[in-house]
């Protein structure tokens, strides 16, 4: 069973320096079909102009995924962090018993884009936590790498909560085949060109819910970046 989330009929946000499209019911976006999915609660498709960005704000009991696409965006928390993502880098922030950081595209000439995912953590009142990596190596084409995960399973980032990340890269004409654990779900993004998979066409921004099935084929009509949820 599988139904699709196309990228033009997401929540939409413009401002001078963001252009966002929010994938679940985020801010002022509210559609009470698209709350969430299983535990994974915020998928923020973000174009960040240069210079501009989010100023410090609290987050509390969350599992806080950023996926760098291009560009580069400069985080400061108030657990001491201050570092620089790059694509092909993933961060990892649980929020826990309560952070504050901020993000702000890095250069002042090119644009920023990324991916915020949110995922509700297994237990709350965890203290804080954060990680950053370098995952390219493990996202090799033709291939689907797991990024984040339970306690770090198989040298991913952690995640504290029921559920894995994995991101895929697949040349035009490329197909892969993967198979979900009985009694899971699944939510797979694509981050950029196009795939075919259970009979649909997914483009960049597009989306599909997965549940009760066990089996997937996901062939590349363009070179294609995607993610794909893991989830109880």
């Amino acid at each position: 069973m599988h139904s699709v989330r196309r990228a033009d009929d997401r929540g939409h946000v413009q401002l001078d320096w963001l252009d966002s499209r929010h994938t679940f019911s985020f801010g002022h976006y509210y559609d009470p079909r698209f709350m969430g999915f299983s535990t994974l609660r915020v998928i923020n498709d973000d174009h960040i102009a240069p210079g501009g960005g989010f100023p410090m704000h609290g987050h509390q009991d969350m599992e806080i995924i950023t996926y760098m696409i291009s560009g580069t965006l400069a985080h400061k928390d108030s657990m001491g962090n201050e570092e620089v993502i790059r694509p092909g880098e993933i961060q990892r922030m649980s929020a826990g018993t309560g952070v504050r950081h901020s993000e702000f595209n890095a250069s002042q000439t090119e644009p920023a884009h990324l991916l915020q995912i949110w995922i509700q953590p297994g237990t709350l009142g965890r203290s804080p936590g954060y990680e950053q990596k370098f995952v390219r190596d493990v996202v090799q084409p033709g291939k689907m790498g797991l990024v984040v995960a339970p306690e770090g399973e198989g040298g991913a980032l952690t995640m504290h909560t029921d559920a894995r990340l994995y991101a895929g890269v697949l040349d035009a004409g490329a197909e892969l085949q993967h198979s979900l654990p009985p009694g899971r779900s699944a939510w797979l993004h694509v981050v950029q060109g196009s795939l075919a998979i259970l009979g649909e066409m997914l483009h960049a921004g597009d989306a599909l819910a997965l549940k009760e099935e066990e089996a997937l084929s996901i062939r590349a009509h363009a070179e294609a970046e995607f993610l794909l949820f893991d989830l109880p």
